[in-house]
């Protein structure tokens, strides 16, 4: 594999700028070698001797190498980052979410009636963002039962539900947790 494609492979994925000797260690390569090969891509990025101007750049700054995003493009990068970036959930977001989290399968009735408010409009944003989920309708009632999603595990940074912490010993009068409930494994509520 040619050293600029190497070098080019390593840079991508380098949260830090990259010093020519750590680039030269890696790629087991002479510093003089891969200072023309990061000269070649830096021309080559820059759109030098015909090729395409990349929305990116090679630059060095603090001692090492680094791709960056182009000046002239800052603006269109920000706008697609705050378009990405979710907005924090609101208390009763967060609350929902919690009574989903320890009591699914559950309706929203059921929701309702454990938090006392109307829950409509926060479950619906809840399943628009996919932290919650429609798991199955039932059958005699026609109510949809939710569930936490997949993604809800990896922005909380879990493997699975049985991680989350036990809710008994936060409560008033559950410092020392309930003890085994029957259908609510471990004191869960």
């Amino acid at each position: 594999m040619p050293v600029d494609r190497q070098l080019e492979a390593i840079l991508m994925i380098a949260d830090q700028p990259q010093s020519l000797v750590a680039l030269a260690a890696a790629v087991g390569e002479p510093v003089s070698v891969v200072r023309k090969a990061v000269d070649r891509l830096v021309a080559d990025f820059d759109g030098v001797d015909g090729t395409v101007r990349r929305g990116f750049e090679l630059r060095e700054v603090g001692g090492g190498w680094r791709f960056y995003v182009r000046a002239e493009l800052d603006a269109v990068v920000e706008q697609f980052v705050e378009a990405e970036r979710p907005a924090r959930l609101s208390q009763a977001a967060l609350e929902t979410l919690a009574v989903v989290a320890y009591k699914q399968p559950i309706t929203r009735s059921q929701i309702a009636a454990i938090r006392a408010v109307n829950v409509d409009g926060v479950v619906r944003t809840l399943v628009a963002r996919g932290l919650i989920e429609e798991s199955f309708t039932d059958a005699e009632t026609g109510a949809i039962n939710y569930v936490t999603s997949g993604l809800l595990l990896q922005q909380l940074g879990i493997n699975s539900l049985d991680e989350l912490p036990l809710i008994s010993p936060l409560l008033e009068d559950g410092a020392d947790g309930f003890g085994q409930t029957e259908g609510i494994p471990d004191g869960r509520v």
